[in-house]
Order: C-alpha cells, then structure tokens, then sequence
C-alpha cells in the first residue's frame, strides 16, 4: 500500500516546519472566494446549536447592521452602520424591527459613520458614532428620531472608531475609542484604509504622557507621486514624523486606545482605562465589574505584530493595558511576535505606566471578536458567561491565516477562561455562509440579551469579501437572529 504525507503532517515532528508551512501556503481567510452577491441565503437550519435551542431570522436585508437594542415596551432596535471598511459610504440609520421582520426608519444621522453601537436607557437610545470623516461622537436619539451631541471630535478618523457605548451600575455611559493605527505608527497601510490620505497629520493620543525611545520606521510615501519618496516615522505622531529618544509626548483626553464615560446628561470626559488597541464590546457582569473585547494586532504595517489573539478584559479603573508594548500582559520583548520573514515587534515607551495584567480569556487570532452580553437568568442556560460575536478575519488584509477564524458565536466563562463554540455554522470546515455554500451565519458582529434574558439577538453584519484591492462589502445581506431555548439540553 502507497502512503501519502501532506507537507503539513511534518508539522507534528517540528516547530521550523510549521514555520515553513506558514510561509510556503498561501492565506485562506473566510472573506477570500466568498460570493459576491447582493441576495442571500438565509436557512436557520445549517446552524448548529446546543441541544434544546432554537435560532430564527428575524429581519433580513439589512446593510452592514452593527448592534441591537430593546426599548421599554420590549420592541427590538437594530443600527445600520452607515459606513463599511472598503470606503462604502451611507447614511447610517436606527431601525425599529416589527413582528414580521418589517423595519420603521426612527432617526438617519450623517455620512460620518460607522454607527457602531446603541443602548436604551430612560427613554433615550445611546449611539456611538465611529467618525470616520469628522471624529467620533456619542449620541442621544429621543423616541421621536430627534439627535443631540453630548460628546464630539473623538479621534477616530482612523483604523478604528467609537464603540459600543453601555450603562454602568453608577448611571455613566461608557465607550471604547480605537487607535488611529496597527501599532502605534502611520503608513502605508493606513493609506490603503483610506484615511491617511483625507486626514495626513492624523495620528495616535496617549491618555497620559509618555516618553519614547525614538525608534522610526522607514516606509514608502504614498502622499507622493515619485515611487522612490521615503519616509521616516516614529510612534505617536503624524506620518513622516520622526522622534528622538527621550521625547515626551503629552496625554490629554480624549484620547486613542481607551475606555472613557461621561454622564448621561452630557458633561466632562473621564478616563476609565488605557493601553488598548480597540475596545469594541463593552459589558458589566453582575458583580458589577465591566469587561471589554479588544481586536488585537494585525501583521501589517510599519510595525506587524504576529499571532496575537483577540482579548477579553476585566476592567480595573486607571490601569494601562499593554497597547502597544504588550500583547495580552505579554512584553515584546524578544521574537514571540515576530511576523514570519520580518523584524521582531520592539517597545517604543521608554518606560511603561505599569505592568500590563492578563486577560480574562484569549480568543482567536484575527477572529475580530466584538459586541458580548453577559447570561443574566440561568433559564437559558451558561449563566454568568460571556456571549461573544466573532466577525471573522479579514485576511489577508490583516495577516495570513490557514483557514478561515471566527463567523460564530462563542460563550466565554470569564473565572476559568475556557471557551467554546455556541452557534457555528454546520460542516466539516469553519467559514461564513458564503464561502461554505450554505444559508446560516456570515459575519456575527454583535450578541445581546432581551431584558428578561430568555432570548439571545445576534447582529449578523453579512457578505464581506477580500479581494485584491481589500473589503467588498455587499448591502442588504445583513440579518438579526433570534436564539431561544426550547428545552433542557
């Protein structure tokens, strides 16, 4: 009998060939070779569940939709984001969802979206504004669709926004603001999410000062037109800036990488927590203790950073978390992080504002883990834990990867930080619905309970594709699913 060894068996015999592999295969993220299509399938049964839960479409045909809420009479209230990586660019809406999956239009705000997440509180809706064009705000909308600005010019004219705003036991309202960049230094790549050409003296700002060690990183000069223009550029300022060691740079408020609240009512900016990359879900426990995921580095830019995976935080006030020095508590500090063929990630603080702490839970590289709710009533089963929405890699934009990550929804217990797969999409591969060929989940951004905590709505953002030329966003294909419990498993 002839036996045949995949390469990629070798791997069990060597850690240098794992490396290998790496490098020689090419990058099979879950947005390349999914359909392009403006329709889509939509068939609750290709997803898989625990034994004694049920999952239903509730609204479909919804373009790039972010997050979910429920007002006081229970009715359900979906975001359309308004704006999509890929640089698709429309009005971003707060819709109300009838019982037959039909939508009422509540408020339209301006092209300076993305609007990336909403929660009701005494009668008002909350809604981060990701700012992509005129810096990031908070929002009130009234029932009636009247908008009013109780926070603007946040810095997120960059790779990441203003994120998911939620109400803490103390009657604040907290949200995540994204730095500007991968790790902490413009290029190129910030050129080709569009931004560093709108916005070229754009750059990231520390909550607090800091001192450089004055590392620069030589690039090419997108912003002009002769190819062999290079240039030099440190951390924490604009692109083409070069620092010195021992340079200070001042922190101030807002500020890039953090956590930050502010009163209901509109009032002055206070600074929760720092040192983060981009802290999109945002959720208290019942012990009161507020959690947040952050979407780790990439491996592209100036500065790649290899084989991070997404975190999810237990939030102590004042602390820093490691951005961009650190990888989940973890110093650079050697060649843990170094992207395949390319230089090891070194610190770019001359000293650090405390040792960062772990995280609760690790979760999968580039599986863009975002909008979580916690289990409040035990009927439903997994009280206590973490009900976590994983977009899915955008590779190779991000990184390569070897198979598809995230495109489900996973439940994290936040004492132990075990994780396991709670909605997935059915078959002998991971992957979206497009790129498997069947009708159950695409790109899950948001997870979040009804008020009585017997239904679980899940936000599915729809049809990414990864092209060449980056994002490929496709509208109407977004849905929210409804996930019940119909009987003890």
């Amino acid at each position: 009998m002839q036996i045949r060894f995949h390469r990629c068996l070798l791997l069990l015999l060597s850690p240098a060939l794992l490396l290998s592999c790496y490098r020689l295969s090419p990058s099979s993220g879950g947005g390349q070779g999914a359909t392009s299509s403006n329709t889509r399938i939509i068939q609750p049964t290709d997803i898989a569940l625990p034994a004694g839960y049920r999952i239903e479409a509730i609204a479909s045909g919804l373009t790039f939709p972010t997050s979910v809420t429920t007002d006081e009479q229970g009715q359900v209230h979906v975001l359309e984001a308004g704006y999509s990586y890929g640089e698709v660019w429309l009005p971003p809406r707060l819709l109300r969802i009838g019982p037959a999956g039909e939508t009422t239009t509540i408020a339209t705000g301006d092209k300076n979206g993305p609007w990336n997440g909403v929660t009701f509180y005494n009668g008002n809706f909350y809604v981060a504004e990701g700012g992509e064009l005129e810096g990031g705000k908070i929002l009130r909308i009234s029932p009636d669709g009247s908008l009013s600005t109780l926070v603007d010019n946040l810095p997120s004219r960059g790779d990441h926004h203003t994120n998911s705003p939620v109400i803490g036991p103390d009657g604040y309202l907290y949200f995540g603001q994204g730095t500007a960049t991968n790790a902490a230094i413009a290029g190129p790549d910030n050129y080709h999410y569009g931004w560093l050409k709108r916005y070229p003296d754009f750059h990231d700002i520390p909550c607090a000062d800091i001192v450089l060690k004055g590392q620069n990183f030589e690039s090419d000069n997108p912003l002009t037109e002769a190819a062999s223009d290079k240039a030099s550029t440190g951390a924490y300022v604009p692109f083409g800036t070069a620092t010195t060691a021992g340079q200070v740079v001042q922190g101030q408020l807002p500020c890039s990488g953090a956590i930050m609240r502010l009163p209901v009512t509109g009032g002055p900016l206070e600074l929760v927590a720092w040192g983060l990359r981009n802290p999109y879900g945002l959720a208290f426990a019942q012990n009161g203790t507020l959690f947040v995921t952050d979407n780790s580095y990439d491996s592209r830019g100036s500065r790649p950073v290899w084989g991070t995976g997404d975190y999810l935080w237990a939030i102590e006030p004042g602390r820093w978390y490691g951005w961009p020095d650190f990888a989940g508590g973890k110093p650079f500090n050697g060649k843990r992080f170094e992207k395949p063929g390319d230089k090891a990630p070194a610190p770019l603080l001359a000293h650090h504002p405390n040792q960062p702490p772990a995280p609760a839970a690790t979760l999968g590289v580039h599986s863009s883990s975002n909008g979580f709710d916690f289990c409040r009533n035990a009927s439903f089963g997994f009280g206590g834990q973490a009900f976590v929405a994983q977009f899915g890699d955008m590779a190779p934009d991000v990184g390569k990867v070897m198979a598809p990550v995230g495109y489900k929804i996973v439940r994290v217990d936040v004492n132990t930080g075990v994780m396991s797969d709670f909605a997935v999409n059915k078959g002998k591969k991971n992957g979206p619905a497009s790129k498997l060929g069947n009708g159950g989940l695409e790109r899950p951004i948001a997870a979040k309970f009804s008020p009585d905590g017997q239904a679980l709505y899940v936000v599915d953002f729809g049809i990414m594709k990864m092209t060449k030329q980056g994002p490929e966003p496709q509208q109407n294909t977004g849905v929210v699913w409804k996930i019940t419990r119909t009987a003890q498993p």
